[in-house]
């Protein structure tokens, strides 16, 4: 890959992609975007985008699933577990459709578990869900909704008992929160922890690989407890801004 001289901090660009795709659905304000870490800036959000329409809309965060099934699909592709159905999780899920369509067109059984930390977030995806009647591809396939910080994974997961994570931009929120690094931090170590040794946590993000995989390269790593391999695919450019997946993957401590 090419070497990248952009600024490691968002950029104006970016800002004003964020604020832009922020106004279309609320009237939040600047400072409250500075503020994603928070669980009552997403329940504002999701309130009053809810309230601005009668008809259900899924809010997506950069795309929508199509543009990343490639990266996700091929990581289901191995036989479940004896004890059960593959472990996904949608980690801040929102009121995206992603979590659904992995759900829809994952042939392998799979739990998919959508996460966010907004109970408003949860209960519109439960009531569109219920509405729609979304049918599996696999019949042994399930999918939940749960209100779930994603600093407390283990809360909801055993440690090793989880084969895929999905992060479209959780993450990025985090980051560029004036409070937030340390959640990201956070978040981070406990998919280490929750992940099986076989699985992977993808995190789709419009920064640039040289801030994320020095970010990704050092948090993951901690001596005598974890460890982890991070490589970086670019999945292609969107209204001017280029994103990428970054596949973090648990390696055994030797």
């Amino acid at each position: 890959m090419s070497p990248f001289t952009k600024s490691l901090t968002l950029s104006g660009v970016r800002i004003a992609a964020a604020r832009a795709a922020w106004r279309q659905y609320s009237s939040l304000t600047a400072e409250l975007i500075e503020n994603m870490d928070k669980k009552a800036t997403w329940d504002r959000f999701y309130t009053e985008s809810s309230s601005s329409t009668n008809t259900f809309k899924h809010f997506e965060w950069f795309f929508g699933f199509d543009a990343v099934r490639d990266f996700i699909m091929p990581l289901l592709q191995t036989k479940p577990h004896p004890d059960g159905l593959l472990q996904v999780l949608d980690m801040g899920c929102g009121t995206s459709a992603l979590g659904p369509c992995i759900y829809r067109h994952s042939p392998l059984p799979v739990r998919v578990t959508c996460a966010d930390i907004s109970p408003i977030a949860v209960r519109l995806m439960q009531e569109h869900v219920q509405t729609k009647a979304i049918q599996p591809h696999n019949l042994s396939s399930r999918l939940e909704f749960v209100e779930l910080d994603c600093t407390q994974l283990h809360e909801h997961y055993g440690c090793s008992s989880v084969d895929l994570i999905v992060d479209k931009g959780t993450t990025d929120a985090l980051l560029r929160s004036k409070e937030g690094k340390w959640k990201a931090n956070q978040v981070l170590k406990q998919c280490l922890k929750v992940l099986r040794s076989s699985g992977s946590l993808l995190q789709f993000s419009d920064e640039d690989p040289d801030a994320r995989l020095l970010w990704l390269e050092t948090e993951a790593q901690e001596p005598g407890v974890m460890a982890a391999d991070v490589g970086v695919q670019e999945v292609g450019e969107l209204r001017g801004m280029t994103y990428y997946c970054y596949q973090v993957t648990p390696r055994s401590i030797v």
